[in-house]
């Protein structure tokens, strides 16, 4: 285990978010726009991946800070309340946080799976949301985009893919590392999040080509984090268009429309 893991960083706590950031998880006491925009994305997600079988999601950003691991906890909890089983794995192996956003234990995840030192009944968590579980990033390893690209990996998403209808990927920003681009080619698509008055149009750019060199599907965008009905980002002011409508937290575009 030792030889596995970075032993020198401390385990991640389980102390629960500040409340602000707690009520961006959706819950049902969330507003009814909020609920709405992601029902949309959840509707324009579907038909972006027709077919049988498990649809595995990769939900990436350009950098930290727009909105990535909370946009794929509300989508998968969208997914969830049509009924459908559904798993969210956090592939973020360098600083991961669907474990503190959902307040849970992160003592065997990912990286243990990867590294074959549990099976894959003993990484799933089960959530307060039904049709919901997790499995979480587990002790970070100092070899990230290896084990992502591993066979391993492919073997634990062929499993999952049995038991789950939708598996969502938390990973780390495109323009950091390249684990988010390594899994795009063994999903069934990539969301790509952008944070109104965050994310710039070059680095956007930067991550789109970075997935089309990798052959990796774009599903579409999702802006985050709306301020207003009049607000625009630059080029990105177009995929505000659910916005006008009172849609103010997320906004969703299939790529190349």
């Amino acid at each position: 285990m030792k030889s596995f893991f970075n032993m020198k960083k401390k385990k991640h706590s389980t102390t629960v978010l500040p409340e602000q950031e707690r009520e961006m998880i959706l819950s049902d006491t969330a507003s009814f726009h909020v609920k709405e925009a992601y029902k949309a994305t959840r509707t324009n997600t579907m038909f972006s991946i027709p077919g049988e079988g498990c649809k595995k999601i990769v939900v990436a950003s350009s950098f930290p800070g727009e909105g990535k691991s909370t946009t794929c906890l509300n989508l998968a909890i969208t997914f969830a309340q049509t009924g459908s089983k559904v798993l969210v794995i956090d592939a973020d192996l360098r600083k991961p946080t669907i474990h503190r956003k959902l307040d849970l234990a992160n003592e065997k995840g990912l990286a243990h799976l990867l590294g074959h030192f549990c099976k894959v009944e003993e990484a799933i968590i089960p959530t307060q949301y039904e049709n919901l579980e997790v499995i979480t990033s587990g002790h970070i390893p100092p070899n990230p985009a290896e084990l992502l690209a591993s066979e391993s990996m492919t073997q634990i998403l062929d499993t999952l893919s049995a038991q789950y209808d939708y598996i969502f990927l938390d990973t780390p920003p495109l323009n950091v590392v390249t684990d988010a681009t390594v899994l795009s080619t063994q999903v069934s698509g990539t969301v790509l999040v952008v944070r109104q008055g965050v994310t710039h149009h070059k680095d956007m750019q930067d991550a789109v080509s970075k997935l089309e060199f990798a052959q990796g599907k774009i599903l579409g965008l999702i802006l985050h984090g709306v301020k207003d009905k009049k607000a625009g980002y630059g080029k990105y002011s177009k995929y505000s268009k659910y916005s006008q409508y009172g849609y103010k937290n997320s906004a969703y575009t299939q790529y190349g429309e």
